[in-house]
């Protein structure tokens, strides 16, 4: 499992908790705040895994040109 998979999982089970804890909001009556708030905080949950998913993308995309780059450096200079 991918960090920022683990890091959406946590953050999804932290927002479980605040939601079960914040029952009392649902039960007075008030559906569309406490129904707004978690889908806000879904929304930014799948925003944050989403960023940190393309940002490792990058950073393997850039790890394996590096080492490529490296390759034909070390190949150059056996040739020499």
């Amino acid at each position: 499992m991918k960090r920022y998979d683990i890091i959406a999982l946590l953050l999804v089970i932290y927002l479980a908790v605040m939601a079960y804890f914040g029952r009392g909001m649902l039960l007075s009556g008030n559906y569309r705040e406490y129904f707004s708030i978690i889908g806000v905080t879904l929304l930014v949950i799948f925003i944050l895994r989403w960023a940190m998913k393309r940002r490792e993308k990058i950073r393997e995309e850039r790890r394996k040109k590096q080492d490529a780059s490296e390759r034909r450096t070390l190949r150059n200079d056996n040739i020499s």
